[in-house]
This record gives structure tokens, C-alpha cells and sequence, in this order.
């Protein structure tokens, strides 16, 4: 038996962040409604052989655990300087204040934990939408 609905078997499924709690703390943001984009380092998709987001694809966001959680429809897709990332994106992204400096600090921290940032790095900033929100149950746990 499967965890999701039969029409979302074989989608793609990532997490947000590079930790279990980053996961879980920017899901809760997407299933309260208040982030409704992201950005990852070109560079990431390019060494870790990601497949890039298209328009229209739908896909499977899990939680720290692993856990499907919802579907989402990738509605946008730029490759921006990290620069070039603007107040407009960095609220959408739902994250602290909302503010673009919050973006800009959380973001650089973000990058240079991963070993590699500079002003000029490509992002890739997509937009998304929820499609649909997965049941965990009861003996599972939510967030």
C-alpha cells in the first residue's frame, strides 16, 4: 500500500532545507499558506544531478521524517543572481519578517554553511502552489 493517493504515485519527492527541523520549520510554513517559494544553489542541481523544475510538474514535498506531506505544482521557475532576488520573492518565501533583509542574511548564512557563496551565485527561485495536503496519522505525528 502506498503513503500518497494513487495519482501522485511515482512524483518526485524532495524536503526543504538541509536538515530534518529546517525541513519540518519551512513545511509548516507552505501548510499554514505563508510560503509559496524557494530557492536552492544552480550549483546544487548541477552537482547532485537534480532534475530542474519545470512549470506545471507536480511533485511531493516530505517532512524532517520523510513523510509526504503535500503536493505541489511548480507555477514559476528563474535562475537569478543571489543579487538579483528581489523584496517580492524573498516575502513569498514566508520566512521570519518577511522582510528582504531577513531573506538576504538568512539566505547568505544558509549558502556559506553549504561551503559556497557569493553575490553573484545563481539561484534557481521557484514559485509554487499547494495542490494538496497529505493526512499523517494520528500515531505519526504532525507538525
Amino acid at each position: 500500500m502506498s503513503d500518497v493517493p494513487a495519482k501522485y504515485e511515482g512524483l518526485l519527492r524532495w524536503a526543504f532545507g538541509n536538515t530534518p527541523a529546517l525541513a519540518d520549520e519551512l513545511l509548516a510554513l507552505v501548510l499554514q499558506g505563508k510560503k509559496t517559494a524557494t530557492c536552492s544553489a544552480l550549483w546544487k542541481y548541477e552537482t547532485e544531478h537534480w532534475s530542474m523544475p519545470q512549470k506545471g510538474e507536480m511533485s511531493i514535498v516530505v517532512d524532517g521524517a520523510k513523510r509526504p506531506r503535500c503536493v505541489v505544482e511548480t507555477t514559476g521557475v528563474e535562475i537569478k543572481r543571489f543579487d538579483e532576488v528581489d523584496a517580492e520573492f524573498a516575502h513569498d518565501e514566508g520566512e521570519g519578517d518577511l522582510s528582504y533583509e531577513h531573506w538576504r542574511a538568512a539566505h547568505e548564512t544558509f549558502f556559506r554553511g553549504e561551503g559556497r557563496f557569493a553575490p553573484d551565485m545563481k539561484l534557481v527561485c521557484e514559485r509554487f502552489r499547494v495542490v494538496e495536503k497529505l493526512p499523517v496519522s494520528a500515531k505519526e505525528g504532525a507538525l
